[in-house]
């Protein structure tokens, strides 16, 4: 048996998170992949980069803070490995290269901007629970600040990727035109039109937050229509009264709104109803994709 640590960092448009995992193997048994540690720090880089075009100095301050905390952590445990990359914001910036260059240079960090499609393979790459995925078609979909990606899988296998520029921080600042989300209901329907049963694989930290604030059973899917109840209940509150009443993040409390309207709208046009959430995302992807690539380099 071995054991590896590896550590990956998911640069987005409302915060930037690493993920420590652990990665035990041996040529008998398949790998498996546990959370350690999970560290997320809000720094909202889609408010610049959606809205002025680039990345602030007050921003950029803000991460090479946190990489250098992140690089300690990663010293702590012992970690092996890494990778570094960036979505929507950094992808749009008009200073990217000086950002990357900036945050290298101070903390020896490299940082990698990925697309959008591939940013969606990696995430419906992702591990998660067998029994439940061979059962299903489901329509994965991924919410993020800048973007959201979709992805339709049959018995764990994608069959379809796509990256849409409609993310809750786009939507907070009214940047989502009524044609891109025709692209995103034209798109989705005619990847799903053919099953006759589909549901929602949720993924990102709003659909998480969203199951504690319905209560659902661990391993339970959300419906439809308690999806709806919470988004209504939700709707009707202020900002200040989301935060003090649900016990949100001031961060959180603002972006959950839009995220909820995304999920509701893509199970309404593959008509699911009910949406799975395994807890899983862009990070979670990048351990597995890390750890097939090494095991390549060393076979």
């Amino acid at each position: 048996m071995q054991l590896e640590k590896y550590a990956a960092i998911d640069i987005g448009s409302n915060a930037i998170r690493m993920l420590i995992a652990n990665v035990v193997f041996s040529e008998q048994q398949v790998p498996r992949f546990h959370k350690n540690s999970m560290v997320r720090v809000p720094i909202r880089l889609g408010e610049d980069s959606f809205t002025v075009g680039e990345i602030s100095s007050r921003n950029l301050k803000r991460m090479i803070r946190a990489f250098k905390a992140f690089k300690q952590i990663m010293k702590v445990h012992g970690v092996t490995q890494y990778r570094a990359y960036a979505t929507s914001a950094l992808r749009e910036a008009s200073n990217t290269g000086w950002v990357i260059n900036q945050v290298k240079k101070k903390t020896g960090i490299d940082i990698h901007v990925i697309d959008g499609r591939r940013e969606a393979e990696i995430i419906s790459s992702t591990s998660m629970d067998m029994n439940v995925v061979g059962r299903k078609t489901f329509l994965y979909v991924d919410v993020g600040g800048g973007s959201t990606e979709f992805s339709v899988l049959r018995n764990g296998e994608p069959l379809a990727s796509k990256s849409f520029k409609i993310g809750t921080v786009r939507l907070l600042n009214n940047l989502v035109s009524d044609q891109v989300w025709k692209q995103v209901q034209e798109w989705v329907v005619k990847q799903t039109a053919s099953y006759e049963k589909i549901a929602v694989l949720g993924t990102g930290g709003n659909i998480n937050k969203l199951i504690k604030l319905t209560q659902t059973k661990e391993g339970k899917p959300l419906s439809l229509v308690s999806l709806s109840g919470i988004y209504h209940q939700l709707e009707n509150l202020s900002y200040e009264e989301r935060v003090m009443q649900f016990e949100l993040n001031p961060d959180r409390a603002d972006v959950i709104l839009p995220a909820t309207q995304i999920y509701l709208r893509a199970m309404n046009w593959c008509g699911a109803t009910r949406i799975y959430v395994p807890k899983a995302g862009l990070a979670d992807g990048m351990i597995r994709s890390m750890f097939e690539d090494f095991q390549s380099e060393r076979s």
